[in-house]
């Protein structure tokens, strides 16, 4: 039985709201909530707060938040939506922290909104040539999250243009099952592996057919992952490992008639 679904065949600045709530405690604990192949992921669960400060890129429609140095495509078709934020080099991790959650909420600005969001790390805010202080606010070693337009208004008002903020680390909520898009060609196999719950970076994948063993892959470039090996004909299945060291294996999700370009479903979820 196959065990899937088939679905389907940087940083402008700019940032606005209510006014700032005296009483909102920015040290209070924020609401909700890695096999570690790379020393350097920071656990999926952390409770402890860090700074940071944040901006925004694109207009309310999100256009420019699609695609990005994570590798996804159509974040309102893959379940990211608007939550969604492009990272500085210091957290980006050279692609690593590509899917992780966090949560943020804005301190120590007169242009502060009481209230915390949840964003997915789709993008990456390369560094500027022009200083740390004055919009080089992606350089190293900054810890600075570039949100879409709609994530920051909800925690800063438009004309604030840059808030400090405070973060941690969350475990991603995701509806339904790890999806699957198959890329690259008949004798190169890249997948993007997206709606991952959990700890949300997929740090580790392995891909097996019907009728070989089980084959690791590795990291192209964001969440890609690839394959050399030849899968024609065969039903796909993929093991993968967040960075909490969690792994699921997905079997038989792709049929054996699965063909590039085709997004397929797996029926669990981290």
């Amino acid at each position: 039985m196959i065990n899937a679904l088939v679905i389907t065949s940087l940083a402008t600045l700019f940032v606005v709201g209510m006014a700032f709530d005296p009483t909102f405690d920015a040290n209070a604990p924020m609401p909700g909530g890695d096999r570690i192949i790379d020393p350097s992921v920071r656990s999926a669960v952390d409770p402890r707060l860090y700074d940071a400060h944040a901006t925004f890129y694109g207009d309310l429609g999100g256009g420019e938040t699609m695609q990005g140095a994570c590798g996804y495509g159509d974040l309102f078709k893959q379940g990211y939506g608007l939550n969604t934020a492009a990272l500085s080099t210091a957290l980006f991790n050279k692609g690593l922290t590509c899917g992780a959650c966090y949560e943020i909420f804005c301190v120590n600005s007169p242009w502060c909104i009481r209230g915390t969001i949840k964003i997915t790390a789709t993008n990456f805010c390369p560094p500027s040539d022009k200083p740390s202080t004055a919009g080089g606010w992606c350089n190293p070693p900054l810890k600075h999250f570039d949100l879409s337009q709609k994530m920051f208004l909800q925690i800063a008002q438009y004309k604030a243009g840059i808030v400090p903020v405070k973060y941690k680390r969350v475990l991603c909520a995701k509806r339904g099952g790890v999806q699957f898009q198959l890329k690259g060609n008949p004798n190169w196999l890249l997948v993007l592996p997206f709606n991952v719950g959990g700890a949300g970076d997929v740090v580790d994948m392995k891909v097996k057919g019907s009728r070989t063993g089980w084959t690791q892959m590795t990291r192209n470039w964001g969440q890609n992952w690839q394959s050399s090996a030849v899968y024609g004909g065969q039903s796909l299945s993929f093991q993968v490992t967040t960075s909490d060291r969690k792994t699921l294996t997905f079997t038989n999700v792709a049929p054996p008639n699965w063909s590039i370009g085709q997004t397929y479903q797996g029926r669990s979820n981290f």
